[in-house]
């Protein structure tokens, strides 16, 4: 029986910004990423904009847009590029490599459901997520209007247009209205 080859980070690095754009590794399988539509893109924007602003204001680290590769783990590895992430500044070398991809998991990572995303994809990545390190997980669902909120003892909060979104040590001082997220 024929076996396959995983993939390395290394190996879809080299594919280039035309191959590897639009991909992601898990645990060395390639799997394509579809483009998303105007809601998914919209809401993506919106969240990353509330990020910055807050971020930038406080000097609290880096945010990272979509499209941006992070190692989750290695052997095989898994490398994901969530729709926005945060990483503190003091996680962060001045002699990093900036020209790849991101050699330590985010702080935060938030995911912006698609249409297509499957129940089963979405929880395995926030478990992979939240097994490397990354300290809170926002996973938005449009249809639905909610942010689901993952830590790493593994519970989740499920918040509502009524619900205020906190990024309570991760990001100190965030607070804002998920209806904000969804007008």
């Amino acid at each position: 029986m024929a076996t396959t080859k995983l993939m390395t980070a290394e190996d879809l690095w080299e594919l280039g910004e035309s191959g590897s754009a639009g991909h992601e590794l898990i645990r060395g399988e390639l799997r394509e990423m579809s483009p998303t539509g105007d809601e998914h893109g919209e809401l993506s924007a919106s969240i990353l904009w509330f990020l910055m602003l807050h971020v930038r204001q406080h000097n609290l680290g880096t945010v990272y847009a979509a499209e941006t590769g992070f190692f989750i783990a290695r052997d095989p590895d898994i490398v994901l590029a969530p729709d926005a992430a945060f990483v503190q500044s003091s996680r962060l070398r001045d002699d990093r490599d900036r020209s790849k991809f991101v050699e330590i998991p985010p702080d935060l990572v938030v995911e912006v459901n698609s249409p297509s995303d499957r129940i089963s994809d979405v929880t395995d990545k926030v478990m992979s997520y939240l097994d490397s390190g990354v300290r809170m997980v926002w996973v938005v669902d449009p249809r639905r209007r909610i942010i689901t909120v993952y830590i790493p003892d593994h519970t989740a909060k499920i918040l509502t247009t009524d619900d205020q979104l906190d990024g309570g040590d991760v990001l100190p001082g965030f607070r804002l209205a998920v209806s904000e997220i969804f007008s």
